[in-house]
């Protein structure tokens, strides 16, 4: 791969005209904004991140947390530009510089995709299709004889909100203009994590792009250079295109120290568990400065703040350096792992004894467990309900719960795959707040107020 052809403005969906604009803004700051100003962006405020949706204590939803990683992201990739201009001045300076621009706004959309309640809610659509009700559409056939194939069967038992957030953005939804938000060609690329299909994805079921997307990255792989290997026939898993390391390493960051900071907020860890977490990362020598600036800082809460940010700081320093010194191995695309995984030793050792507290103390804590059985059964009821709804049309029932759906996701398309993907286009664009909203509805325990 060469980073002439990686960094491109062409837009997907408007292919056939380049804007020309007189404004400041870049094509890449285009997208940011796009992305700011969505109605699947503002959504994510009402999505959990991890801990249940704020009452007192302030925690993070999606929202905070991927306008976090945007601002980690954009450091990294200004950080990375500054270094490669250094290093290549055979290359226009133009082609590095919008490194910081298109992974701010790839991190921006790196959730969009995830359905309520997180992962909770990702287990709970793959759990309905291999072993509730979902299952019989494995050989369903529907009246007209259409079925699901291997690979669209695929995409439903491994459903995965990466997967579904390339398809939010790139997907042409009904009423909507063409090309779904019209993102440049780099942005879309720099946020599919994993760039192979359903059928490809293994024990950890991750995947980059649904059946119906997979002629979309197709085209923006052929465009950008990014190869591809026929792994299975007819299966082509590809190269990541560079800049997804940057923004895989944005989130990475963001979620392990943020989880740390929220559960002492919220008293799962003590001041003094969460403070010797964060001073690990340090050498004794910036261990003793930064406990010493801590005689300014008398309130704890402000102590780990001030002791994440350094965190912070640290990671994103140390990844950009890894980002640089292999760019030769990611650009030949054999490069393996992450970001996170090359750090130095010490960093490394800090990071993974944050993973190991946030796994023991932290997700199974009986709050984060509570609310994720709570959203696996709300979404899913709603799924087995709209499926039913989706299947059985005529019915009465059917009727009233498809009056409610709005027209843009369309469950009378012609295609029986593209009426369940509309399902969980559907149920996937849910806020938290509203699939608990319904499912109390749907089960007759809230009436709306007269």
């Amino acid at each position: 791969m060469i980073w002439e052809r990686l960094i491109s403005d062409k837009r997907y969906g408007k292919e056939d005209r380049h804007e020309t604009r007189r404004e400041m803004r870049t094509q890449f700051q285009r997208d940011y904004d796009r992305l700011i100003f969505s109605a699947p962006f503002r959504r994510l405020q009402n999505k959990t991140q991890v801990f249940p949706l704020p009452g007192s204590i302030f925690v993070h939803n999606r929202l905070t947390h991927s306008l976090e990683v945007s601002s980690v992201g954009r450091s990294l990739g200004n950080d990375s530009a500054r270094a490669l201009i250094g290093r290549h001045p055979e290359v226009p300076r133009s082609v590095f510089e919008p490194f910081g621009a298109i992974v701010s706004a790839a991190c921006l959309a790196h959730d969009l995709g995830n359905p309520p309640f997180g992962h909770s809610g990702e287990r709970a659509i793959i759990s309905y299709f291999k072993e509730g009700q979902g299952a019989r559409l494995r050989d369903y056939a529907a009246p007209d004889g259409d079925r699901l194939t291997e690979a669209q069967w695929n995409d439903i038992i491994h459903f995965d909100g990466n997967a579904n957030a390339f398809r939010l953005l790139t997907h042409q939804f009904a009423g909507r203009r063409r090309g779904g938000f019209v993102m440049t060609y780099s942005t879309l690329a720099a946020i599919v994590k994993y760039p192979y299909a359903s059928s490809l994805a293994r024990k950890k079921a991750k995947f980059g792009f649904f059946e119906s997307e997979k002629d979309a990255y197709l085209r923006i792989a052929t465009e950008l250079g990014i190869p591809g290997k026929e792994v299975e026939p007819g299966l082509y898993a590809y190269a990541r295109h560079p800049l997804v390391y940057l923004v895989e390493a944005a989130d990475d960051i963001c979620y392990e120290v943020m989880d740390i900071e929220d559960a002492h907020k919220l008293r799962l860890l003590s001041d003094s568990q969460t403070k010797a977490l964060l001073l690990a990362f340090f050498d004794a020598g910036t261990q003793e400065r930064i406990t010493r600036e801590f005689t300014e800082v008398t309130d704890i809460n402000e102590q780990i703040v001030y002791l994440r940010s350094c965190v912070i700081n640290a990671l994103e320093q140390a990844c950009a350096a890894v980002f640089v010194d292999h760019e030769e191995a990611i650009l030949a695309g054999t490069f393996e792992g992450s970001l996170i995984d090359h750090l130095p030793r010490h960093l490394l050792k800090a990071y993974r004894a944050c993973e190991d507290v946030a796994r023991q103390h932290i997700y199974a804590c009986k709050d984060v467990v509570d609310i994720d059985l709570a959203g696996y059964r709300i979404i899913y009821t709603l799924l087995e309900l709209m499926m039913e709804a989706m299947l059985s049309p005529d019915k009465a029932y059917s009727k009233l719960l498809i009056s409610r759906v709005s027209k843009q996701y369309q469950l009378d398309a012609p295609r029986l795959y593209d009426r369940v993907m509309a399902v969980l286009d559907y149920i996937s664009g849910m806020t938290d707040v509203y699939a608990l909203d319904l499912y109390r509805k749907i089960n007759g325990n809230s009436l709306p107020m007269v």
